[in-house]
């Protein structure tokens, strides 16, 4: 079979996945599932194809192309509308922009700031520290182990990021007995994720802000002079003065949103 058939094979799989995939999702939401009202008996079952259309903000002509597998192109956010429309969760968003561009979302597109409840279950149940962050280093959520070492909840939302915590935030600098090692290493590794979304506008306004904050920051982050990596902070001076030093592992929670899990260990265990 020649290169060109198996092509064409391929696509015609595919297109017919997306259908598949569309349809699935379609019949399974009642009106009552995304505010619609419900009037009448429906011959079939689920959301009609304009109700998904109105929902996502497309036209009603391109949606029944789009789920029909027909050969069009299609537009990140119309595939985010669709998602939407349909509840998709994170990892059916991803499988539908696969199957319609090939592709995984790109990294800007996901910026819903939750883990699921048996994340944060597994977390609370932990007695060393934990917390999860995103691509840009918010912490956006945690155990008490790790409240205790660092005080997230006394910081302001948009402040509650690892990197302003590290480079903005004196009290925390002066927690942290090996402050330079640890700032280093934790920027090298910044700058490997910014790497996954170079043109991410928030993490370029987080540089920004930090450029103008801190001039180690901004010193290093012109001049880098990087050696190791590292996700988590090495030591911590507690509230009672005692220093307590850590090694770290890193652990996926979702891959396509880039969200991580940090675990402490206390050094050499």
């Amino acid at each position: 079979m020649s290169e060109t058939a198996r092509h064409s094979r391929s696509l015609d799989r595919t297109r017919s996945d997306l259908t598949e995939f569309l349809l699935h999702h379609r019949h399974k939401l009642t009106p009552a599932d995304v505010g619609l009202p419900t009037t009448g008996r429906r011959r079939t079952p689920g959301l009609r194809r304009e109700e998904v259309a109105t929902l996502a903000g497309v036209g009603l002509t391109w949606y029944t192309w789009f789920e029909q597998g027909r050969d069009i192109n299609v537009s990140e956010s119309f595939v985010l509308g669709v998602s939407k429309a349909l509840k998709l969760d994170d990892a059916e968003c991803c499988h539908l922009f696969l199957l319609a561009q090939r592709r995984p979302p790109p990294v800007e597109a996901y910026q819903w700031q939750s883990i699921p409840p048996r994340v944060q279950r597994m977390m609370d149940e932990l007695a060393r520290p934990a917390y999860v962050i995103n691509l840009r280093w918010d912490v956006i959520a945690w155990n008490d182990a790790a409240e205790r070492l660092f005080a997230f909840t006394e910081q302001a939302g948009a402040e509650r990021n690892m990197l302003r915590m590290i480079f903005a935030n004196p009290a925390m600098r002066r927690r942290l007995p090996d402050w330079q090692q640890d700032a280093f290493r934790l920027l090298a590794q910044f700058r490997c994720d910014l790497a996954s979304a170079p043109e991410d506008p928030e993490m370029h306004r987080l540089i920004d802000d930090l450029t103008q904050l801190s001039p180690d920051f901004r010193r290093w982050w012109e001049k880098p002079e990087l050696h190791s990596y590292g996700y988590g902070i090495g030591a911590v001076t507690t509230n009672d003065s005692q220093r307590e030093d850590f090694d770290h592992e890193m652990l996926i929670v979702d891959e396509h949103r880039h969200l991580r899990m940090i675990l402490y260990f206390p050094k050499g265990q």
